[in-house]
């Protein structure tokens, strides 16, 4: 039995999906004039997607806040735009409501494109005069996207003995465009 060394193989792809991919995570392979190519050689993987996608730092990171780029709100009735900016706003905060034996109380988290409204949060509903001692601590963690012409808004009940404590930062602005913490890199 004789013994072949290996040839390495290498065959074009043909996929506009995966070419359009490579164009949209590396822009500066754009106009590039070579096809996409696959090898049967074992090659080490480098994955450079977050600095293709604009960022050099993990999502978790990425998202964090920081003292310059957040706003902060304490909402007791009421309502209360957070964010009328196109791009994708994390919203993290807590709702609580607590009881006085008297009224009800409720708030939710809504987006507004000037004809209408949908609420993407909702906790309430509680009449206090009927279900005494009641308390509830709702925490809240979410990216919401906003399109031009379009706001976020949280809406507090008026009964006086709930509190909406919120922090709002935008991850990204309506191109996709990640926006890093302020003060980023140092």
């Amino acid at each position: 039995m004789s013994i072949r060394p290996s040839v390495p193989e290498i065959i074009t792809v043909n996929s506009e999906a995966l070419q359009t991919q490579i164009r949209d995570l590396l822009p500066s392979q754009n106009g590039f004039g070579s096809e996409l190519q696959a090898t049967n050689i074992i090659t080490p993987i480098i994955d450079l997607t977050r600095t293709a996608e604009g960022s050099s730092l993990p999502v978790n990171l990425q998202q964090a806040m920081s003292f310059g780029s957040q706003t902060s709100y304490n909402i007791t009735s009421g309502s209360q735009v957070l964010a009328n900016s196109p791009g994708f706003w994390r919203i993290f905060g807590q709702l609580t409501i607590s009881s006085n034996g008297s009224t009800a109380g409720s708030g939710l988290i809504r987006l507004d494109n000037g004809l209408t409204t949908k609420n993407i949060y909702n906790v309430g509903g509680f009449n206090l005069s009927t279900d005494i001692d009641v308390e509830v601590a709702e925490v809240l963690d979410t990216i919401v996207f906003l399109a031009a012409g379009e706001s976020v808004e949280a809406v507090v009940s008026a009964s006086g003995n709930q509190t909406f404590a919120l922090t709002v930062r935008q991850v990204a602005d309506g191109q996709g465009t990640l926006v890093q913490p302020n003060g980023f890199p140092l």
